[in-house]
């Protein structure tokens, strides 16, 4: 299938999972006064983790801390969310990505085998870790980029985590720091020039801690990467980070948060709407940065549609899949017939 997309602030072309000119006939049309740009990039979610919702009783000290609380105070709901098979789990983190325009995420644990398996985003490998004070003898490939927990928290243990990654080499270039929530005076300066890059998910922070990133460390001059982290903590989709976000750093930074310089970091080719991209492609209702789930009206990962909106779904060849409401959205999604569980808010 040839399909066209012409929307407010560009015209895309997509066949046989690539873009193309937007020349000569196409099989479909969609015209749209909405926004099209490339698939967002989330850098930090735990896609097994989305099924269970919101846990915790806040404030804590440190991302320690309430897992411990959690596994006591709330023992019988995890017990019924680890009952969800493994796959199904991992696709209703998929899906949380997806209803929100993203195509690439990173899965901050171990690698899956359904990540090679028809699975429906798509995942960005790379090397990780828990955090330093966890996994002590962590050691990352040689030159490659890794991601770990860093200053998840608000006490003096959390901040001693940078001089310790410091001391194991850990702290450059390569490095996504996520969180670093705890990263005092000298934690800030220190991670500011060794070069890694930021990953920062602050709904998350703000839920279990009560305030998020220092301002000092996302200034200008660091590359700030955006992460949704799960539903076990996070308030829902990328789309809510970017909003939480906005006014805290500039338009054009919480842009390249979710595209070009956070795929850099990542080791993949930069996010295009140019002819020969893989066809990574979101018809948004309106600019991205005031959308919500709402607002994504067609999700195309490497020319497979994955998400539509229900006004769509007459305009193309679609056969199979499942309608779907979540949070009061309700999107056509290509996953076959079964259970797509989401947490509602919490």
């Amino acid at each position: 299938m040839r399909l066209l997309i012409e929307a407010a602030n560009a015209s895309v072309a997509i066949e046989n999972g690539r873009i193309v000119e937007p020349g000569g006939t196409f099989d479909r049309l969609i015209r749209s006064s909405g926004e099209v740009r490339p698939g967002l990039i989330n850098a930090h979610d735990h896609l097994h983790l989305n099924h269970y919702g919101r846990l915790g009783m806040p404030p804590y000290a440190n991302a320690r801390e309430w897992a411990r609380d959690i596994q006591s105070r709330y023992a019988a709901t995890i017990a019924r969310g680890r009952l969800m098979s493994r796959r199904h789990a991992l696709l209703a983190g998929a899906w949380k990505n997806l209803l929100a325009g993203v195509t690439h995420v990173v899965h901050h644990d171990s690698w899956e085998p359904d990540f090679a398996d028809f699975f429906p985003i798509k995942v960005v490998r790379i090397a990780n870790a828990d955090s330093i004070t966890l996994n002590p003898l962590f050691r990352p490939p040689v030159d490659a980029t890794y991601a770990m927990h860093v200053a998840e928290g608000v006490d003096d243990t959390s901040g001693a985590e940078i001089p310790a990654l410091d001391a194991r080499g850990l702290l450059n270039n390569n490095l996504l720091a996520v969180h670093a929530v705890g990263a005092d005076g000298g934690g800030i300066a220190s991670l500011r020039a060794c070069g890694c890059a930021i990953v920062w998910c602050p709904t998350s922070n703000q839920f279990l801690f009560g305030r998020s990133a220092p301002p000092a460390l996302l200034a200008e001059g660091v590359d700030v990467l955006l992460g949704s982290d799960s539903l076990l903590t996070g308030a829902g989709t990328i789309l809510d980070e970017l909003r939480v976000a906005r006014g805290h750093i500039s338009d054009r930074r919480l842009l390249d948060a979710v595209g070009d310089p956070a795929a850099r970091r990542l080791g993949m080719p930069p996010p295009s709407l140019e002819p020969g991209a893989p066809a990574d492609v979101v018809l948004f209702r309106r600019s991205v940065l005031e959308a919500d789930p709402e607002d994504v009206l067609l999700v195309s990962v490497d020319g497979q549609l994955r998400v539509l909106d229900p006004g769509l779904v007459p305009l193309l060849p679609i056969e199979g899949g499942q309608t779907v409401t979540w949070r009061g959205v309700t999107r056509w999604i290509s996953g076959p017939a079964g259970p797509v569980v989401l947490s509602e808010p919490g």
